[in-house]
């Protein structure tokens, strides 16, 4: 019983961690998206659009080279079809991910003097990238739902035995 407990951690026991630490990394993103529009523009923009941009870099790579792989490593674990039906979400994910790296290389996270129409253009894009967040965490949170949190109980009862 012990040995199935230690075995059972040992596959299942990083994955929550590394989502939850992912979690906490998008809501550090989260509230540095809705401070960025009522900033002045000055210093402070630059610098808070420099720091969103970092995050926003980071959350995209931890989700795809950790929290995905972590996940779509436990769901192929199980063959219940979760791993087909979380496959499935990805090209939506990954259109979210394209404008996110857009919105980094169009020179946001470098608005030291900028114009009215660069300030227009950044308020537009950040705009729109939020609604892009906003559908891949929610896609996100789907992909855990099938790939982690649906097999809990089935992770919980094999350490308990």
């Amino acid at each position: 019983m012990l040995e199935k407990c230690r075995t059972a951690k040992e596959r299942w026991g990083g994955v929550s961690e590394i989502v939850d630490h992912w979690l906490e990394e998008r809501q550090q993103l989260i509230s540095h998206f809705v401070a960025l529009p009522s900033l002045k523009v000055n210093q402070t923009l630059q610098s808070n659009a420099e720091a969103f941009c970092d995050l926003l870099m980071d959350y995209l790579s931890s989700g795809h080279f950790e929290v995905y792989e972590q996940l779509l490593r436990e769901g192929s674990e199980f063959d219940d079809g979760s791993l087909e039906r979380a496959q499935k979400l990805f090209p939506r994910i990954q259109d979210s991910t394209d404008y996110a790296l857009d919105f980094n290389d169009n020179g946001f996270a470098h608005l030291a003097e900028p114009s009215v129409h660069q300030i227009r253009e950044f308020a537009d894009q950040l705009s729109r990238l939020g609604e892009k967040l906003e559908e891949r965490f929610e896609l996100e949170d789907r992909m855990i739902e099938i790939l982690h949190n649906s097999h809990r109980d089935l992770v919980l009862a094999e350490a308990g035995d």
